[in-house]
């Protein structure tokens, strides 16, 4: 067989299998886009945000964020936060936060104090956001294991160092249910029963780790929990669990134990079987590591644990149909260990993280369609830390008020309306593939597309696991099933020269005190920006072809418009 009918003869495998010579023989990449084929609804799992330190949410930089993530959503985002109940005057640290929610007086009678909540909640409902409300965690008053209770952690010193009297069961469980059914009542006088309605509460966070007691008293923490909720707002959503290690034997243990314990079991609170379930939460992590002093990503173990906790809740006929929610969903675990101590994190500044989450949220929309599963949300535990060094290496979204590369991505996702369309690419990994061994090879250049009443969107990446630079690739879109003859094409651009602060920043020689020119600089180089704007196009029998140069961990996103 000659070249010219191999190359035809072996294209359509190509595109069956994911998998791709095309850097070996020079063959164009080919990125078919069909608007005529719809395959589900663009659902906005991306707009879900969550963070440790519940204290820098109406502080000024965490303030400044939270307007720009409402700013890009065109629907309410979600957001969670830890420490809701903990003990302490408010004063933010790494992986700490504190509101004093509740106190006791000198006999032991509750105190309430909802002055910091207020504080945090009132910064989400002024910007049309909504919370995530966690029930945690355990106030100093009604710990059976009070001191020490608050930690003095920071990076690099072990992990475990966190866990203190905060993570104990509750002294008085009866106790532990009137404080949720004081706060919950509190939360309907304030904001009002339609919009608490509106809101997803979930008790507390990773019990296999964050939690000092057994896997019963967690159930029974749950029950009381939701009990006190349900008596405040009948009408009130509440799940759980947050478990960690999905995907692990331990993980799937304890989720498949909740559920069971949600449907089947008595409950612990009112003596009747099973307890308010309205949503199902688990978390999702990858595992970045350094080779040779070159980071590597590895998003198998994320997709692997998104896959498992779709499976648990496919398992029960009462959990299929529920709201699945991953409620950390990220390149790896911890977002407070800078690259400083964890150099494996050195991904988190520039374009290896947006690109990395381009293609994981592919996935994910591939995993719900593949299960038959109701994904509507992903939380990235991404946010931003207060008063702390220029691009420590913190996986957050913005520093100092300057945004990074990766808030970009989202801001790419807020255009994405509608449904998604049918793309198919001879360099798409397959799902399977990524599963199984992440992203080795070749680069993953993919897309994902959607298409809505008078606009269209195309994002095309070009993700390796490698941290590492190259030329641009040259692609071919090729776009069937446009609906009009004319339009107008926006092209956005993630690389080192578009929509990158820290790039310029280095540039900048890395200042750790720049002047406020050069702020004003970094946060217009942090906005998204573009290589073409409202070009005209023109197609014929619904079908044309955007060439697109894209260099390695870019993201691009090809804005349609018609009317």
């Amino acid at each position: 067989m000659n070249s010219k009918l191999f190359h035809l003869a072996i294209l359509p495998f190509l595109f069956i299998t994911g998998i791709s010579f095309a850097q070996g023989n020079n063959e164009a990449i080919r990125i078919n886009v069909d608007f005529s084929k719809e395959i589900g609804k663009m659902t906005p799992i991306w707009a879900w945000f969550g963070y440790d330190e519940p204290n820098y949410t109406y502080m000024k930089d965490g303030k400044k964020l939270l307007s720009e993530l409402s700013a890009l959503s065109p629907v309410p985002v979600y957001v969670r936060a830890h420490s809701l109940l903990s003990s302490g005057d408010g004063t933010p640290a790494l992986k700490w936060g504190s509101t004093n929610a509740y106190t006791e007086d000198a006999n032991g009678n509750p105190i309430y104090n909802w002055h910091i909540i207020d504080s945090i909640f009132d910064t989400y409902i002024q910007r049309g956001m909504k919370p995530l409300a966690q029930i945690g965690f355990m106030p100093e008053a009604l710990s059976t294991h009070p001191t020490p209770y608050k930690h003095n952690w920071k990076p690099g010193e072990p992990y475990g160092n966190i866990i203190t009297g905060w993570a104990y069961p509750p002294k008085d469980y009866n106790k532990w249910r009137e404080l949720v059914f004081q706060w919950v009542k509190h939360s309907v006088k304030r904001y009002g029963q339609k919009e608490v309605e509106s809101w997803y509460w979930e008790v507390w966070n990773e019990p296999n780790g964050y939690w000092k007691g057994t896997q019963e008293e967690y159930f029974k923490l749950y029950d009381y929990a939701a009990d006190g909720l349900k008596k405040a707002l009948p009408s009130a959503r509440i799940g759980g669990l947050n478990i960690a290690g999905t995907s692990s034997s331990g993980g799937t243990k304890f989720m498949t134990a909740f559920i069971k314990h949600c449907l089947y079991d008595t409950n612990y609170a009112t003596g009747k079987t099973g307890s308010p379930l309205e949503a199902l939460l688990f978390h999702a992590k990858g595992s970045p590591s350094l080779k040779n002093g070159v980071v590597w990503m590895n998003m198998s173990p994320q997709l692997r644990d998104i896959a498992a906790g779709m499976k648990m809740a496919m398992a029960y006929p009462e959990t299929k149909n529920l709201p699945l929610i991953v409620g950390e969903s990220d390149p790896e675990g911890c977002a407070a260990c800078g690259m400083a101590t964890n150099p494996s994190n050195a991904y988190r500044n520039g374009t290896m993280y947006s690109s990395y989450t381009a293609a994981t949220f592919a996935r994910k929309f591939e995993l719900a369609d593949q299960y038959g599963a109701n994904l509507i949300g992903a939380v990235s535990w991404s946010f931003e830390f207060e008063n702390q060094p220029w691009f420590y290496g913190f996986r957050d979204l913005a520093t100092n008020g300057v945004d990074k590369p990766v808030l970009n991505v989202f801001r790419m996702f807020g255009m994405m309306k509608g449904n998604r369309v049918q793309t198919m690419s001879n360099r798409m990994y397959k799902l399977q593939t990524i599963l199984d061994s992440s992203i080795r090879r070749n680069t993953d250049i993919g897309a994902l597309a959607s298409k809505d009443k008078n606009s269209a969107a195309i994002m095309v990446w070009n993700y390796h696991d490698e941290d590492k630079q190259s030329d641009a690739e040259s692609i071919e879109v090729v776009i069937n099933g446009m609906p009009v003859k004319n339009g107008t094409l926006t092209h956005y651009r993630i690389d080192n020269d578009h929509s990158n602060s820290y790039e310029l920043w280095k540039r900048m020689g890395s200042p750790q005190n720049p002047t406020p020119v050069q702020i004003k600089l970094l946060e217009e180089a942090g906005m998204l920006s573009t290589i073409e704007t409202n070009k005209q196009i023109k197609t014929k029998n619904g079908k044309m072809i955007i060439p697109v140069e894209l260099p390695r961990q870019g993201v691009s996103l090809l804005k349609l418009d018609w009317k």
